[in-house]
């Protein structure tokens, strides 16, 4: 929480904590409306959920109407998916349920690393209709929760909000006069930090091999054309305009080189490699701890 009279606002939902700091309390009104936005979103996009719109795409063949959300998310996902050459892709649900990141937690692998099936011929991503010719499992984790940070974002600047900051577990979107300086965790050591970064206006993400994680070597990065988990990278964070942009590519980062993703995408980036080094990009507005 930002320092001073800011008071917060916290709650559950698609499975992390979510903190929303603000200089004045939330009326409950708008609080009510924060809720219904975290629960549509849920009932859209979870593929944890018997009666969500992803879990009527993988139980058949054909084509599901998804919330207005839904095309700039597939604009993002289509263009990853083609510059990480398939690496990153919304089909690799059914990767993370063969090692044993299912519906149920079982965590338990039921074979081994399925790569996800090629986008081309089998998924219909245009605007907000996605279809597909035969069942598949649908994940957009990669960037699902920067996108509800910005959903909640404008639900607050439609009520005339202006200075918040939207927590949702160190995934973060910053409005306000006067920056903040965030903790970057340390991927090995939760309770520390390995240096800071200063957040304007802007978003935070960061994905890590240590977030759900399970089994010998076992996380929920993975890369599209194995199945996966990657190895090479163990941390990484990306600030960006959008909180979903920045949460895709803090992903996407784990799957191709950040030099390449430059070329298509105006942010800053972080990397932390399982070889114990770190590299990071030319205007990085952060600190890190020798």
């Amino acid at each position: 929480m930002p320092t001073g009279s800011w008071t917060a606002f916290s709650f559950a939902g698609i499975g992390t904590d979510w903190e929303i700091s603000t200089p004045l309390p939330l009326p409950a009104p708008l609080q009510s409306q924060l809720l219904a936005t975290v629960e549509k979103y849920d009932a859209a996009w979870s593929r944890f959920r018997a009666d969500s719109l992803v879990t009527k795409l993988a139980g058949s063949a054909g084509r599901v109407e998804f919330p207005p959300e839904a095309a700039r998310l597939g604009a993002l996902y289509q263009q990853l998916y083609r510059i990480t050459g398939g690496a990153m892709t919304p089909l690799i649900g059914g990767s993370l349920e063969r090692l044993g990141y299912d519906a149920g937690y079982s965590l338990v692998p039921s074979g081994p690393a399925l790569p996800a099936p090629a986008w081309e011929g089998l998924l219909e991503w245009a605007g907000t209709s996605i279809g597909s010719s035969r069942p598949l499992v649908l994940d957009i984790g990669a960037a699902g929760k920067g996108l509800l940070v910005d959903l909640l974002a404008e639900v607050l600047r439609a009520q005339g909000l202006t200075e918040f900051l939207i927590d949702a577990s160190g995934d973060m979107l910053h409005s306000g006069t006067e920056p903040l300086r965030i903790g970057l965790e340390h991927p090995y050591q939760p309770t520390q930090a390995i240096g800071v970064v200063e957040l304007f206006n802007s978003a935070l993400c960061a994905s890590a091999a240590n977030r759900r994680a399970w089994g010998d070597g076992l996380h929920h990065v993975l890369d599209g054309a194995t199945g996966k988990p990657v190895s090479t990278v163990v941390a990484t964070w990306s600030t960006a305009a959008t909180a979903m942009e920045a949460d895709a590519l803090a992903t996407a980062l784990f799957l191709t080189d950040p030099a390449t993703l430059e070329q298509d995408f105006d942010f800053d980036w972080l990397t932390v490699y399982s070889a114990g080094n770190a590299a990071f990009s030319a205007h990085f507005e952060g600190t890190l701890f020798s």
